[in-house]
C-alpha cells in the first residue's frame, strides 16, 4: 500500500564535497481504498429496502347476474354521510325524507359514535355507508372519513357524487351553523 522511495544511491558520506542525501518520499496507493468504497456502495445498494408505496386496500363488489341488483342495499342498513365545509358532517339513515326530518348534523369527533351505533344495530351484510363529499369539503375531509371506515372496520362503503338537493341542504346547514356560531360569540 505505501512504498518508500530509496533510490538515492548508496552510502552516507559527510564532508564539504559530498552532496546531501535526498529526502525519502512516501507515495500512498489509493487503489484498494477505491475498491473498498465501491464494494461498500454496492453492498448498501443491494441491502437497502426501498420505501413501499402506501396505498389503501380497495375491495370491489362481486358481479351480480342481474346488473340492476348489483348495487341494491336494504334501506334500513344504509347511512349516508355528507361532507360539508369546516369539518362538518351531515348524515341521514335510509332515504332522505322530503321534509328533511331525518337530516342530522355532526362533526368528525362525533361521527365515529354515530357509525358504531349504526353498526351495532344493523346486520353486517346489510350495512352500507354512502359517502358524499360536497363541493365545499376538502380532500383532507374525504381522507379522514375513509380513515374512519377503516378504523371502525366498516367494509361496505361507497364514494358517490352528491345530488343537487343534498348539496343545497348542506350549504343551508353550513350557513345556519356559521350564523349560529357567529351570533353566540
Amino acid at each position: 500500500m505505501a512504498e518508500m522511495d530509496t533510490s538515492s544511491g548508496g552510502g552516507h558520506k559527510k564532508g564539504p564535497g559530498v552532496k546531501k542525501g535526498k529526502k525519502l518520499s512516501t507515495r500512498v496507493d489509493l487503489t484498494p481504498m477505491v475498491d473498498l468504497g465501491f464494494l461498500l456502495i454496492t453492498f448498501f445498494i443491494f441491502t437497502t429496502t426501498m420505501s413501499q408505496p402506501t396505498a389503501m386496500k380497495l375491495f370491489l363488489p362481486k358481479d351480480a347476474e342481474n346488473p340492476e341488483d348489483q348495487n341494491k342495499a336494504k334501506e334500513s342498513g344504509v347511512i349516508t354521510l355528507l361532507l360539508g365545509k369546516d369539518n362538518n358532517v351531515f348524515y341521514y339513515e335510509g332515504q332522505l325524507a322530503p321534509d328533511g326530518s331525518n337530516f342530522k348534523s355532526s362533526n368528525f369527533k362525533e361521527i365515529r359514535t354515530v357509525l358504531l351505533e349504526k353498526k351495532a344495530r344493523t346486520n353486517e351484510k346489510d350495512l352500507v355507508v354512502v359517502l358524499k363529499p360536497s363541493s365545499e369539503s376538502t380532500y383532507r375531509n374525504v381522507v379522514d372519513i375513509l380513515d374512519e371506515m377503516t378504523i371502525n372496520v366498516l367494509k361496505r362503503y361507497a364514494l358517490v357524487d352528491i345530488s343537487p338537493v343534498e348539496e343545497q341542504l348542506v350549504k343551508l346547514s353550513d350557513a345556519a351553523g356559521a350564523a349560529g356560531g357567529a351570533g353566540s360569540n
